[in-house]
């Protein structure tokens, strides 16, 4: 029997069940399983444990919430609606409908109180990561010399609920091994231990001991009947407690539709409603009316605006002390603004490297130079690669590294980690308070794909480094040429990709990047040397945030032929037309630099024709990469030099010639226009 203590707590759970089990029922649509199983210990957790206001869920200081599984979004519905979020019981009853604060998952930015978007298995549990990372971060940054007791600006937790599916997911064993390397004690795991997935028992795919894993990770492990306040109360109490140099997974015992007499611990009530009859039998045995539906006894809401209030008296007690914090310390203050104002320096150009155009320099390496001369002046800028840094050349010279013992570097070592890098780097961006970056090879995108696919759903302005861009990679062979990348970046929503074609055009695109990108960015680049454009010859290579420009034409007037390359694809354009002006070619050739589609598909009408008029149907593209999503711009008369199979093995000179990405090639191809 339990303690009277924990009346209310038992209450709000049994209220939290019945709320999801009627917005799943009347939605005809959803996951009954999770809410039920979790709701003891998510009331546990937000009435007595988490640290927010609901009055200001912006509230820089407060712990965060993931649910990283998705699909059980009607607990963080439930709970957003209880603790005075804003969500009604209209809201609620609008469960998965279009248009509704109650979409099928949690989606940032369109419910107050979501913090990130979860529904992809494992990715949560890595946002969490890189949310705890964030706030170590900021916390080394800001926080100051503060003794114990003092106010420090950055004292939050990250907090974190995963399934089975979630430690399933390989993810999970990327964003946890490195969140263990790095002694994360500001993040507690808590694992919905129910032993059932959509097939059935995890027994049939899965005997892993979670205990020795996260062990073997570094982190604290804390078990606890997951039903059984007293024991999650007292769990929480360690966990929620003085910090004990790891991070904290909590495993809870829980029973999959926790209240449903037919289907609790099955997989019956995993993934669908649990039927009108069944429904009643839960709220009967709660003691709750069977007849009632979206019903809230009134101790509970009394019980969540008690918790409100006093949270609400914590945010505005911190606020008070950050105001004399500022004054106490101006240093500090105008840190605080570097790292959440948002704004950049105005004079970033002055303060870019000067590139001789007598040597050539592969994009990668511009980069590099780029970002080591932009650092200085941005301090929220941090990133890192996936083992790759001196590849990628992501490494910020001089700005240390960040480990266990030392969060004031600038220089993540995600390891071979590509898809929890990408991950981290979301959970870091909704954090807030840093510009991050992460860098891998090009053909490794693929790994990254689905966080990057979240990424752009949640509009986050992160930026991926993907450098050995083509089959110019070389001797490594087709394994490590991308081909169909380039392609599948593009057909991906909300992605800005840019492939600038030499260094100038770089160091634009990091620019734009930082500067004006609403979600993530891809800056794909060389490995090879490529020739710099001398921008007193040339057009400025500012001109690339229009996504395509004229780089050069034969004469004045209307183009005969126009040839669009990206890339290291420009260089070989530019000297294919040239050689055919050299040689008295008497047609008038437009050479078009198109660094990113998406810009240029951004651009006015009037733009787009002023670069490739409609009139000249003319046209060659030449790109290292898979044709399709270029028969647009090509046109019916157009063509397109593409690679259309695997790269092979050699040096790249040798393959630029197999492939015919040569100027003696593309000067033919545009003779025969």
């Amino acid at each position: 029997m339990k303690e009277d203590k924990y009346a209310e707590f038992e209450l709000a759970a049994n209220t939290i069940r019945c709320l999801a089990i009627d917005a799943i029922q009347k939605a005809k649509s959803g996951h009954p399983g999770l809410p039920m199983g979790m709701a003891d210990v998510a009331a546990m957790l937000w009435l007595k444990y988490l640290r927010h206001d609901p009055k200001s869920p912006d509230w820089a200081d407060r712990d965060r919430f993931v649910l990283s599984g998705g699909h059980g979004s009607m607990l963080l519905y439930s709970l957003l609606h209880l603790a005075g979020y804003g969500l009604t019981i209209d809201d609620l009853k609008q469960f998965r409908q279009f248009g509704s604060l109650t979409p099928g998952h949690p989606e940032y930015r369109h419910t107050r109180g979501v913090e990130t978007s979860t529904g992809p298995l494992g990715q949560g549990v890595a946002n969490g990561v890189g949310m705890a990372i964030a706030e170590k971060m900021l916390e080394a940054r800001l926080n100051g010399n503060a003794a114990e007791g003092e106010f420090r600006p950055v004292s939050h937790r990250t907090v974190v609920f995963c399934g089975d599916g979630d430690l399933q997911e390989g993810i999970s064993h990327e964003a946890c091994a490195l969140a263990g390397t790095l002694a994360l004690d500001n993040l507690i795991l808590i694992y919905d231990s129910n032993n059932i997935t959509i097939e059935g028992s995890t027994d049939l795919s899965d005997k892993t001991d979670a205990a020795l894993r996260f062990k073997a990770y570094g982190w604290r492990v804390l078990e606890m009947d997951g039903h059984d306040f007293g024991a999650i109360d007292r769990t929480f109490r360690k966990a929620f407690g003085k910090p004990c140099g790891k991070p904290t997974v909590i495993i809870a015992h829980t029973t999959i539709g926790k209240g449903s007499p037919n289907k609790q611990g099955t997989a019956a009530c995993h993934g669908a409603p649990l039927g009108d009859d069944e429904i009643r039998l839960v709220k009967q045995g709660f003691g709750f009316d069977p007849d009632a539906t979206f019903s809230v006894p009134a101790e509970v809401y009394a019980a969540f605006e008690a918790r409100a209030r006093k949270m609400h008296r914590v945010a505005n007690t911190w606020k008070r002390q950050f105001k004399e914090w500022r004054a106490a310390h101006p240093e500090l203050s105008a840190a605080w603004d570097r790292h959440f104002s948002g704004e950049l320096p105005d004079n970033l150009e002055s303060i870019l490297p000067k590139f001789d155009p007598a040597k050539p320099v592969a994009t990668r390496a511009a980069s590099g130079a780029v970002l080591n001369a932009l650092a200085p002046a941005i301090a929220p800028l941090i990133g890192g690669s996936a083992d790759l840094a001196p590849s990628n050349n992501t490494y910020l010279k001089g700005f240390g590294d960040v480990s266990a013992s030392d969060f004031s570097g600038r220089n993540l070592h995600f390891g071979i980690r590509e898809l929890g890098m990408a991950a981290i780097m979301n959970g870091i961006a909704v954090h807030g308070g840093f510009k991050v970056f992460g860098g891998t090879f090009f053909v490794f995108s693929n790994y990254c794909r689905p966080a990057l696919r979240v990424a752009a759903m949640m509009k986050l302005p992160v930026v991926f480094v993907f450098t050995h861009d083509s089959f110019y990679v070389g001797e490594d062979g087709p394994t490590h040429e991308p081909v169909e990348q380039l392609a599948a970046l593009r057909a991906m929503p909300g992605v800005t990709v840019i492939r600038p074609a030499e260094a100038t055009e770089t160091a634009a695109a990091w620019l734009w990047a930082l500067r004006k990108a609403q979600g993530p960015v891809a800056i794909l680049l060389s490995r090879q040397n490529l020739e710099i454009l001398d921008r007193a010859e040339y057009p400025a290579a500012s001109l690339l945030e229009k996504g395509a420009y004229t780089l050069w034409q034969t004469r004045e007037g209307r183009p005969d032929v126009i040839a669009i390359a990206t890339g290291s694809e420009v260089g070989t354009t530019l000297a294919a037309a040239k050689s055919l002006a050299a040689g008295g070619d008497w047609r008038n050739i437009r050479v078009v630099s198109m660094p990113s589609r998406e810009l240029f598909a951004a651009q006015g009408a009037l733009y787009r024709d002023e670069v490739i008029p409609a009139a000249c149907r003319k046209r060659l593209v030449v790109e290292a990469g898979v044709s399709f999503g270029w028969e647009g711009i090509a046109g019916p008369e157009g063509r397109i030099l593409s690679v259309e199979g695997f790269g092979l093995s050699g040096t790249y000179k040798a393959l630029a010639e197999h492939f015919g990405f040569t100027p003696a090639n593309v000067a033919a191809l545009m003779k025969a226009l």
